[in-house]
């Protein structure tokens, strides 16, 4: 478990720098890449693209390797399904996105480097996932 632990800090650490190095927990880029009819900053789409691009090339290959490094076995999802909750909630999160700049990971690593608006967005995201807990409860 400590080995998991790790080397989910060490991943969770080169995605935030990852991310300021890019500028992305700027949510004003963010908000420039979804201004497509204004004044449209394409930077966003290089990070995804270098996401993808790496994902691309190097999961196939991990999968292949049978087993992870710091696991007993792969957890990978088989939900495939496009439902109205999964079209809902991508609609939900899209709206934040575009009003916000933010998404999960930027606006944490916002606080990191002590962006301001991640100090208003952080604590709304973590109401509006303890409210989704507290309706799929009852």
């Amino acid at each position: 478990m400590k080995r998991i632990m790790i080397a989910a800090l060490l991943s969770g650490a080169l995605f935030g720098v990852g991310l300021a190095m890019s500028g992305m927990v700027d949510a004003r880029r963010v908000l420039g890449f979804l201004d497509v009819a204004g004044n449209f900053d394409p930077s966003l789409a290089f990070v995804l693209g270098g996401a993808v691009a790496t994902t691309l090339v190097l999961f196939p290959r991990v999968i292949r390797t049978g087993t992870p490094l710091f696991a007993d076995a792969f957890r990978l999802s088989s939900y495939a399904k496009v439902d109205r909750r999964l079209i809902g909630g991508a609609a939900l999160f899209g709206i934040g996105w575009g009003i916000a700049g933010y998404c999960p990971g930027p606006a944490l690593a916002g606080l990191g480097v002590g962006a301001s608006e991640a100090l208003w967005f952080v604590p709304a995201m973590l109401g509006g996932a303890l409210l989704h807990r507290a309706i799929n409860r009852a």
